[in-house]
């Protein structure tokens, strides 16, 4: 047996088995209902200078630098839809009180109608964001969108009708400045959810809409792709705007059908996940410079009107790679020299492949993409209980992303989000009937992997107080202020009797817990952020797999997981000593003769151990 000699100790319990045993343990969920947490606690207003780590994150002892100075890797990041977290100011529920296309919608009964969620809510609660560890928060498109096509809304932002102002159910320019403000006072990064392939709807085409009455209908296909041999030879659609949509979009450029593609919806296949209109929407021809210079300029002012920290941008392989080779390098360089040295952009790309994500990083010039392989493996591994060398094959591949401003190290890690919907679902639809306790312990093991595997955390909001829903999209959407959507109040969440129909700002919720203290390690263990990792052991069953972080230096760490209801033992290819355990949820570790490390794990647990 090895003997640990802890030369520092985490000053936290097991996450794993805090999970294991909340749901079984009534005064977790009692406490926790009568917990209050008061929105106002420990926040810094914006005219505060901060002064102390513990001030700006509530991670004691961590070495988190300035929000302006910090590198991607160093973030914790909060994904939220504003309209379904926290209603801070009622007067803006309906939107717009002057401009008719961005006003109404607001139907709290319903999944796909605006809820009242505004940034003032989000400024309120920066202290319960805070306190988990985030220290940057992603906002879904905030821009002012067209808030009624057909019988749905766009609460979720992606209908942008003006580049240049708020949605007016959100809150005012001001109120987007004032939360920025108040985010960086608190040493937290604000990211802003961009989308340049398309705009609201409102191009119509004279072949299939006749006199342009009939509107955009929810998934509905309406127009035939015209493909670009069809448009060459003279088939093509003739574009109108309807006489009530003149000049809608701001800026003006955008009135104008002839900057866009026009060429009938997308199957999201061939040429025409390109160039067909996303699910109707108007489909920006980014080929053509005039919009990327268009599109350069409308980012650059708003980088300099707001200051955010980044951007996520929206469906990014929907638009012609050349496109990115010029917008994300301008970018970049405009937030440069605006003072914001270390401003950083993803993108989404949704697909699993790493050569698919890689060629966005690499050719496209962005610095990183949404890691949807992660996200695919996990559930591989924890829902459908496939073997750990389902990890391993995709880290196989990290070496894709490297060059000279990206690697694998910097891929945003998710384990659920607002299209595929959430892992306690996945859990919940599994075909193997886990119990209550078993999806409170395997979303914690999830969480625990997104971070500290490879790349930057990334936490959907509700992740942390067990949300589950329906699916992917509306039904993965679900209010953290109380909810009136009969759908949503229906659900069983994880690790808590409440319902959707209450306030799940809970601090003590079990999950919220075991993510606070992941970010806590996180941000204690340079290795865990920006170690090189190598994959010393997976299998084909559903067991161990381990890792080791290895910095520039020489330092390193161990990473071992159990993925597995089983108490599990495996022979590492691992001859170095360990040191010190800096989180054992019960783990032993013994060695043998032949230069390996024997390891025994109980059920869904995590180690993580500095080696000498």
């Amino acid at each position: 047996m090895i003997k640990l000699t802890t030369v520092k100790k985490a000053v936290i319990t097991s996450a794993i088995a805090l999970a294991l045993t909340a749901c079984g343990d009534n005064s977790t969920t009692n406490s926790a209902k009568s917990a209050t947490n008061k929105s106002t606690d420990n926040v810094t207003n914006p005219a505060t200078e901060v002064t102390s780590v513990e001030q700006a994150t509530g991670i004691e002892g961590s070495e988190l630098a300035h929000y302006l100075t910090r590198d991607i890797q160093d973030e914790v990041f909060y994904f939220v839809l504003p309209d379904r977290f926290n209603n801070g100011n009622t007067e803006n529920d309906n939107g717009s009180k002057t401009i008719a296309i961005s006003q109404g919608g607001f139907d709290k009964t319903k999944k796909g109608h605006y809820h009242g969620g505004d940034v003032q809510g989000l400024t309120d609660k920066i202290p319960y964001l805070k306190e988990m560890g985030i220290t940057s928060i992603w906002l879904t498109p905030i821009l002012r969108n067209r808030s009624m096509q057909g019988d749905i809304t766009g609460y979720h932002g992606y209908w942008v009708l003006d580049f240049t102002e708020i949605d007016p159910h959100l809150g005012s320019n001001a109120d987007l400045k004032h939360f920025i403000d108040t985010a960086h006072a608190n040493n937290i990064k604000v990211f802003f959810d961009i989308i340049t392939n398309h705009t609201a709807d409102v191009i119509r085409y004279k072949e299939c809409h006749g006199d342009g009455e009939i509107v955009f209908s929810d998934g509905k296909q309406m127009c035939d792709y015209k493909s670009l041999a069809q448009v060459a030879s003279g088939d093509k659609y003739t574009p109108f705007v309807p006489a009530d949509s003149d000049n809608i979009k701001v800026p003006a450029w955008l009135n104008d059908p002839k900057y866009y593609h026009n060429q009938g919806d997308s199957t999201f296949s061939g040429e025409n996940s390109v160039y067909g209109d996303f699910f109707g929407l108007d489909d920006i021809n980014t080929d053509d410079q005039a919009v990327v210079d268009g599109m350069v300029d409308i980012f650059s002012d708003i980088i300099s009107q707001f200051k955010p920290d980044g951007f996520r941008i929206d469906t990014v392989k929907h638009v012609n790679i050349e496109f990115w080779q010029q917008f994300a390098p301008a970018l970049v360089k405009h937030a440069n020299e605006q003072g914001l040295p270390n401003f950083f952009m993803f993108g989404e790309v949704f697909d699993g492949n790493p050569d698919v994500l890689s060629k966005f990083t690499t050719t496209g010039k962005m610095q990183s993409v949404l890691d949807f392989g992660f996200a695919f493996a996990i559930k591989d591994v924890l829902v459908d209980q496939k073997g750990t060398n389902q990890l391993a094959n995709l880290f196989a591949q990290d070496h894709k992303y490297n060059d000279h401003d990206s690697n694998a190290n910097q891929l945003l890690n998710f384990v659920g989000n607002h299209d595929l919907g959430r892992l306690a679902w996945m859990l919940s639809k599994s075909e193997h009937n886990y119990s209550e306790d078993e999806k409170l312990a395997r979303l914690a093991l999830a969480h625990s992997m997104m971070f500290f595997l490879r790349g930057v955390p990334v936490v959907y909001y509700g992740s942390e107080q067990g949300f589950v829903g329906d699916g992917g999209n509306h039904d993965s959407r679900q209010d953290m202020m109380p909810s009136l959507v009969p759908s949503y109040n229906d659900d069983v969440l994880v690790g808590t009797d409440k319902t959707t129909a209450d306030d799940n700002f809970d601090k003590n919720h079990p999950l919220y817990q075991s993510l606070a203290e992941f970010a806590e390690i996180y941000q204690a263990n340079k290795a865990l952020r920006y170690g090189e990792q190598k994959v010393i052991y997976s299998s084909d069953e559903a067991g161990i797999f381990a890792i080791t972080r290895t910095l520039a230096s020489g330092e390193q760490q161990l990473v071992v997981f159990n993925v597995s209801n089983d108490m599990q033992q495996a022979n590492l290819s691992f001859s170095s000593e360990i040191d010190s355990a800096i989180y054992d949820s019960g783990n032993t570790l013994t060695s043998n003769e032949n230069d390996q490390l024997m390891v025994a794990m109980s059920p869904l647990s995590v180690a993580i151990y500095q080696v000498k």
